[in-house]
């Protein structure tokens, strides 16, 4: 299958010298309606690695291709058009409304200067009802919860009308159930054919969502393969430096969950 996204042989140093590289030789491609997780421990640059491949952070080495095309090559509108991305952690310090935090993605369609008009508002209303939100539109964002914030942002993505998302740690922070609204949501939007590219803490969601897994750790991907080849106990050891058992579950789930050992 044709790759969404193709990133080949990536490297990238905030010094711009090679032997202070946060990661080197990362390779790894999502095709439409593939679920790429990037697990590994705080501090691995996984963070500095999606702002990268989203081209928001500069400077890399290597290849960046979205749809056959050198993002590094492309306008900076040219690639938000393609590419939606999703930060951790991002705030707001003012009451925007989320109807108008949405339409905020549809800023790489527009000209200079020009206001969304009627089409870019329905485009951000139907982003709102598609991750279940179009209820909250006329809420003030610093009024959300965590769950409700994290939801706006994808909205706002959503509204670029990427072909690739890219979330950062996307259900850091909330609780259980807006874990699963967010999982049901990345699961609706991989099956709608959007490639995804998903940072995550939590090992069991890759083996919920995922079709591929990589572990960053020690300045590159130390693994990268299937969910089941990847996430073992043997691996998020040497990963994580503790105990993890992975069991298979049948009844009600059938998948593999991970279990720390105290």
């Amino acid at each position: 299958m044709t790759a969404l996204i193709d990133a080949q042989d990536l490297a990238f140093s905030y010094t711009g010298a090679a032997p202070h590289a946060v990661f080197s030789g990362v390779s790894f491609s999502v095709a439409s309606g593939g679920i790429f997780c990037l697990l590994g421990p705080n501090g691995t640059g996984k963070s500095t690695l999606l702002k990268c491949v989203s081209n928001v952070l500069q400077g890399w080495h290597g290849s960046i291709r979205l749809d056959g095309k050198d993002i590094s090559r492309m306008k900076p509108a040219e690639v938000a058009m393609g590419i939606g991305y999703v930060p951790q952690n991002q705030t707001s310090a003012f009451p925007f409304l989320v109807r108008d935090i949405v339409v905020m993605g549809r800023a790489p369609h527009l000209a200079v200067f020009a206001s969304p008009t009627t089409k870019d508002r329905e485009i951000a209303r139907s982003a709102m009802e598609t991750v279940g939100i179009h209820a909250l539109s006329d809420r003030p964002c610093t009024t959300l919860s965590g769950g409700e914030w994290q939801l706006t942002l994808i909205a706002r993505a959503l509204a670029q009308e990427p072909r690739v998302m890219i979330l950062d740690e996307p259900t850091s922070h909330l609780d259980l159930g807006n874990q699963v609204r967010i999982l049901r949501v990345v699961k609706s939007l991989a099956e709608a054919g959007i490639g995804i590219i998903m940072a995550t803490h939590h090992p069991d969601h890759a083996f919920i969502l995922a079709s591929e897994v990589a572990i960053m750790n020690r300045g590159g991907f130390s693994r990268k393969g299937s969910p089941d080849e990847v996430i073992t106990g043997e691996n998020m050891r040497d990963a994580y430096g503790v105990d993890v058992k992975v069991l298979h579950v049948t009844e009600g789930v059938d998948r593999k969950v991970c279990f720390p050992s105290l």
